[in-house]
């Protein structure tokens, strides 16, 4: 017993140091750095009116099927949520009678739910095949479909919720918003960004974007503004005159997992719209420094060598001579 104690000691102890000397300690990485050229969308909670201009532009610009997961003789393509068919939707909150808008009491707003495309993403840290790529000037989180292989890591990776299994699908597949950036070459950009008629969802480089939503979080509610429509970066677009809300002071996704490229203004809690409270180291970076510092130098794996080579040790026939002797002591007995 104790023969087998002591190899279990020496083969943990022996894979441990092989470990140590290969890696060193492990250093713990930090949040990832946004591209300077990051391109995403400012949603502005009290400038939307629940249109759904753009659910419907997503739609057609991404060449998506109806998508019907109300009550199962409902009509309407009025999905409740995104979906691997749909990969924008409008949500609604409602307080009591529902009859003032953008007031947490009473009231009601809109929020759009659809993918914030993170700085640090996690369904791309959590994809075995690279299936989920970020783009390194650009930012966008795509998705290559001839590269999944339908484990769905990144649906359970993601903490909003947003990319969809397809279960519909003869081969399985991921989907999610990728900001249009198939229209980009034709100098379109997001569809949802480019039809909204309020400009409640607004298109931009990252930086642009962050700078608009302090400059409207530092104006006093009931003042009025010019609130811009389309792509905020190219310059010289359509804005309309509209009294400053009473905002919330939080940009949402400025800072939540590392930070999101899809940032969110609103007057009504955050909370009360479906975003929960998010610390803001990513969740990448705690994963990627858990797996290196078990995998770094084969640490793990060299101890699980060791672990599995004394569990079949311990199972082989022994061979010390003892069943031989037993044996002779039987024959020279007869």
């Amino acid at each position: 017993m104790n023969t087998r104690r002591d190899f279990l000691k020496c083969a943990l102890a022996g894979g441990a140091a092989v470990a140590t000397a290969g890696a060193g300690p492990a250093q713990a990485r930090g949040n990832a750095e946004i591209s300077p050229d990051a391109v995403g969308l400012l949603f502005d909670s009290t400038l939307c009116i629940g249109c759904k201009a753009c659910v419907a532009a997503c739609k057609a610009a991404n060449d998506l099927p109806v998508d019907i997961n109300t009550t199962p003789d409902s009509p309407w393509d009025v999905p409740l949520d995104t979906t691997a068919r749909t990969f924008n939707v409008i949500k609604v909150y409602k307080d009591g009678k529902a009859t003032l808008k953008d007031a947490e009491q009473g009231g009601y707003s809109f929020m759009k739910s659809s993918c914030l495309h993170c700085v640090d993403p996690s369904c791309v840290s959590a994809c075995p095949v690279s299936a989920m790529k970020k783009d390194p000037v650009t930012g966008i989180v795509g998705y290559d479909k001839d590269a999944c292989i339908g484990c769905r890591y990144c649906v359970a990776a993601c903490p909003f919720g947003i990319p969809k299994y397809d279960y519909d699908s003869p081969t399985g597949a991921i989907g999610k918003c990728q900001l249009c950036r198939h229209r980009m070459q034709d100098g379109h950009y997001a569809a949802c960004a480019e039809v909204c008629p309020t400009g409640a969802t607004l298109y931009g480089k990252v930086s642009d974007l962050k700078a608009e939503a302090q400059r409207r979080l530092a104006l006093k509610a009931g003042d009025t503004t010019a609130f811009p429509r389309g792509n905020l970066t190219a310059g010289d677009q359509p804005s309309w005159e509209g009294v400053v809300p009473a905002y919330v002071q939080h940009v949402y996704g400025e800072k939540e997992v590392g930070g999101t490229q899809m940032i969110k203004l609103a007057a009504v809690p955050f909370d009360k719209l479906g975003h929960k409270p998010l610390p803001e180291r990513s969740f990448s970076s705690k994963s990627e420094t858990m797996q290196h510092t078990l995998y770094g130098g084969l640490a793990l794996p060299v101890v699980a060598l060791g672990v599995m080579t004394f569990l079949a040790k311990r199972n082989m026939p022994k061979d010390d001579g003892t069943e031989g002797t037993h044996t002779d002591q039987q024959e020279g007995g007869r």
